[in-house]
Parts: C-alpha cells; sequence; structure tokens
C-alpha cells in the first residue's frame, strides 16, 4: 500500500516506511524532529522542472507529464520503494500546501501502476521430490 502525507502530519502506526520525496529539505522542519526512514531526493522532479511548474494549479497536468517521463527515464531511483510498497505500508512524505497537486501524489501514482503491471512476485516452480516419469 502507498500513502502519502504532508510532513507536518505526525506519524502513526500504520505510516510504515516513511521516506521524504522533496529534493529540498523541509522548511520549518529540523532534521532530528522528522521521523523518517530514508529521505530519497533523487527520486523528487528535477530542479529545472519544479521552477518551471512553481506549484501553480494550472500548469499541474503539464508538470506531471514531464515528471512521469523522469521518473520513467530513471527506474533505480524508484525500484527500491517498490520494494518497500509490496513488502509493507510506504508513506511518502512531502511538503508542498496543496495535498491533491504535488509530486508525491503523481510518484504514488506512478509506483501503483509499476506495481500493477509487474504483477505479484512469482518463483520459479520448484519440482524437487517429483517424480520424473521417466
Amino acid at each position: 500500500m502507498i500513502q502519502c502525507k504532508r510532513v507536518h502530519e505526525a506519524r502513526t502506526a500504520d505510516d510504515g516506511y516513511r521516506v521524504l520525496v522533496d529534493r529540498l529539505w523541509p522548511r520549518g522542519c529540523r532534521k532530528d524532529e522528522l521521523r523518517l526512514d530514508a529521505w530519497a531526493r533523487e527520486v523528487a522532479p528535477s530542479a529545472e522542472l519544479r521552477k518551471v511548474f512553481h506549484h501553480e494549479a494550472e500548469r499541474f497536468a503539464e508538470f506531471r507529464e514531464h515528471y512521469r517521463a523522469e521518473l520513467a527515464a530513471h527506474p533505480e531511483y524508484w525500484m527500491p520503494l517498490l520494494d518497500k510498497a509490496r513488502s509493507g505500508t510506504l508513506t511518502l512524505l512531502f511538503a508542498a500546501r496543496d495535498e491533491e497537486r504535488n509530486n508525491a501524489r503523481v510518484l504514488a501514482e506512478f509506483l501503483e501502476e509499476e506495481l500493477e503491471r509487474q504483477g505479484p512476485p512469482s518463483s520459479p516452480v520448484c519440482y524437487a521430490g517429483e517424480p520424473s516419469g521417466e
């Protein structure tokens, strides 16, 4: 399961693995007070894309499209997050004021689609101990 939370929301028991997905450290948050498991700067939108979007609601569709392209070009940045989501709850932390139009929501959507595309993990069938039919 993947969920998104603002960094200022209190940690809860059902948060699971908490990862900050912003490129910059959130204003007003001391590093020793923000309870998280990781800071994944590299999975955040590029500095150029952040500057172009600048949290303008009317540009969100364009931002979403470009950010998804950045994500698709760098699976090494988000693959570890998929592993966390497969094994339990993954909470993506973000600092944006707009709780619906932000990079964490786009990333969560992208990761959910990728989990669905990849399907459940499977292992090869083991035939050890089975009669060979010879």
